[in-house]
């Protein structure tokens, strides 16, 4: 058997505590080794034991959880993901967190609401599972579902004829990433040209921070970056970063690309998905489009990629050394979906040449 991640809980809210305790148990290939109700339980708790992954509050008595992330990181690095009750104002604390070392933003499961509740479950176990593979060299065999899995066709069903128009001189290019993605986008972003074709980004990450992470990847690099509304255009020079919680699609009009953003169910366990961005750039952009996977947990934008590539689209994945987790590029390649595997750094000129 393998050994189980082993989590401790460090939250202020004791109804929390323990609904975060029966959302991780209930996985069982994680225990909770022990909860804290602030900072200096929690490091009484780490004297004792040391956790596998740690999940955080942010707002807390006597000592917030950005200062406790800061110490912990510079004392004994633990994977930390943070569990917060996200709002547009508490955003940029949650950006913060990211720099300071946290591995994962997620909204608070609110309680008292089924679906919710049913898909933070997924959310929070898969999220520890990945924080707690980062560490491990090559990443770990991505670990067993709690759930069963929706494909794209949830959202945008299948077609085995293309819709995409035949190639023109303008492309866009689309970005799919999970775990690692909030610096390996600023990366990538911060290299483009002004001029750059137009960019559609699937970044796994809860609703309210995407506006806020958007405006802060605005101010840094040269092409603008905003969080992406209903029927937004595709333009040059412009990267448009799906909404949490949302789906967004890839449409064309005449000669415009424009996104979709729409509601549905959680897709390979995510929304946004990749793999819905993937699908529908393969049948309305085809050959028009570049996809590119970057670093995260599990498989999601795998098999969308792959029908880029059968759409006539280049994909490129990130490579191995450059990613945080190797998992969704590594299942890319192992598809055949990769027409070229490229550090993070040569992502920017490859899709510009």
């Amino acid at each position: 058997m393998k050994k189980k991640i082993r989590v401790l809980i460090v939250d202020d809210s004791a109804l929390v505590r323990q609904t975060m305790e029966a959302i991780l148990s209930s996985d069982p290939q994680i225990e909770v080794m022990a909860t804290a109700s602030d900072p200096f339980v929690a490091a009484d708790r780490l004297r004792e034991d040391v956790p596998d992954v740690i999940t955080l509050d942010i707002e807390m008595p006597r000592m917030d959880g950005i200062t406790f992330l800061q110490k912990l990181m510079n004392q004994h690095p633990i994977p930390v993901v943070v569990c917060s009750s996200l709002t547009e104002k508490g955003s940029e604390t949650c950006l913060k967190a990211l720099e300071s070392g946290a591995v994962e933003i997620l909204q608070k499961p609110r309680l008292g609401t089924k679906k919710f509740l049913e898909e933070s479950t997924i959310r929070i176990c898969d999220a520890v599972k990945a924080a707690a593979s980062i560490h491990v060299k090559p990443v770990q065999q991505r670990l067993t579902q709690v759930a069963p899995k929706l494909t794209a066709d949830a959202v945008i069903p299948a077609s085995t004829t293309s819709r995409a128009m035949i190639q023109t001189t303008e492309k866009i290019i689309v970005v799919g990433a999970s775990t690692g993605g909030t610096e390996a986008l600023r990366i990538f972003l911060e290299a483009l040209p002004a001029n750059a074709p137009g960019i559609a980004v699937v970044q796994h990450m809860p609703e309210h921070f995407t506006a806020t992470f958007a405006k802060r990847l605005n101010d840094l690099c040269r092409i603008s970056v905003k969080e992406a509304e209903d029927h937004d255009t595709i333009l040059r020079g412009r990267a448009l970063i799906a909404p949490g919680n949302r789906h967004m699609l890839v449409k064309r009009s005449g000669a415009l690309y424009y996104v979709e953003i729409k509601d549905g169910p959680l897709v390979g366990r995510h929304r946004p998905s990749v793999d819905v961005l993937f699908r529908s750039a393969a049948r309305y952009a085809g050959k028009n489009a570049v996809g590119v996977i970057m670093t995260g947990m599990g498989d999601d934008g795998a098999r969308g990629l792959l029908e880029m590539k059968q759409a006539g689209a280049r994909t490129i994945a990130q490579d191995e050394k450059s990613c945080v987790v190797f998992g969704m590029p590594k299942e890319a390649i192992k598809l055949g979906g990769a027409s070229s595997v490229l550090p993070l750094n040569q992502i920017a000129e490859a899709i510009i040449c």
